[in-house]
């Protein structure tokens, strides 16, 4: 995965959330200065984005990325208290707010094609929530991650979903309870993150990933996504008699005969995607 590519993005639309289609992959870029604050509109946006590339067969990996030096500041605090000068001091939209963050997070894992987090800058409380919430993650040396909640009163407890199925409890209770920023290093040793990159090549980098992914089979990409976060939810057992009806099911599809007769023929495998 060393080898360095020249990318050249194609023109992104403007709005919340910025979205350019290059060679299978989606690059939705979080525009939203300074902070790419999650507010209600940029979550409705990225949502919105998720599901139009669920029809989009062009689209085989998603690449979620920002715009400017903040990853994302988490939800837009300014946003949530303005709301507390309603008749039912806010509840309403709270309850709003955090039900479309679950619905956008749980629109990444089940999402078919593998989205991949560029983390540059800080990436906190539900901003972290949301690289946590990725199938994979790549980030500069600079990147630093945090889940602040304690210190303000509020505890981040939607962003301990996330967290907690990429960690250790220890660690994941040692961020939630002390909210410190980690740096990168860290957040690899955690399990936050898959790589931590140079800032210069970190575009070139997650762009290297993604075409990796792209260049693959999308149906059996889409099935072990699935299966991947159906089988970390059960019992051994049950893990086991799911997966394997999961492989017998992936052997009668015909991108699995042809990949198959590829290796055994020393060819290069030509996906049908059925």
């Amino acid at each position: 995965m060393a080898e360095i590519l020249a990318i050249t993005p194609a023109a992104a639309e403007e709005g919340p959330v910025t979205t350019s289609l290059d060679r299978g992959v989606l690059r939705l870029t979080l525009a939203n200065p300074p902070a790419n604050a999650l507010s209600l509109s940029v979550m409705t946006a990225l949502t919105t984005e998720l599901d139009r590339a669920k029809a989009d067969k062009a689209v085989r990996v998603i690449v979620l990325s920002a715009a400017g030096k903040v990853f994302c500041a988490g939800h837009d605090l300014k946003e949530m208290t303005a709301r507390r000068s309603d008749a039912d001091r806010g509840k309403a939209f709270f309850e709003e707010t955090f039900a479309a963050c679950a619905t956008l997070m749980q629109a990444i894992v089940r999402h078919p094609v593998p989205v991949i987090a560029e983390v540059d800058g800080l990436a906190t409380a539900a901003g972290l929530q949301l690289v946590a919430s990725c199938d994979l993650a790549i980030a500069s040396h600079e990147a630093t991650f945090c889940t602040p909640g304690v210190n303000i009163g509020l505890f981040c407890s939607t962003p301990m979903v996330a967290l907690s199925r990429n960690v250790s409890r220890k660690q994941a209770m040692e961020m939630l309870l002390i909210g410190e920023t980690i740096d990168a290093a860290t957040a690899k040793e955690f399990g936050l993150v898959n790589r931590v990159v140079p800032r210069e090549y970190l575009n070139q980098i997650v762009t290297k990933y993604a075409q990796t992914i792209a260049s693959k089979s999308s149906l059996v990409v889409k099935t072990g996504k699935e299966a991947f976060y159906a089988q970390a939810e059960m019992g051994l057992a049950d893990a086991y008699a799911y997966t394997g009806r999961v492989m017998v099911e992936n052997m009668l599809a015909r991108d699995a005969q042809e990949g198959i007769g590829a290796f055994i023929g020393k060819r290069k495998p030509e996906w049908m995607d059925d």
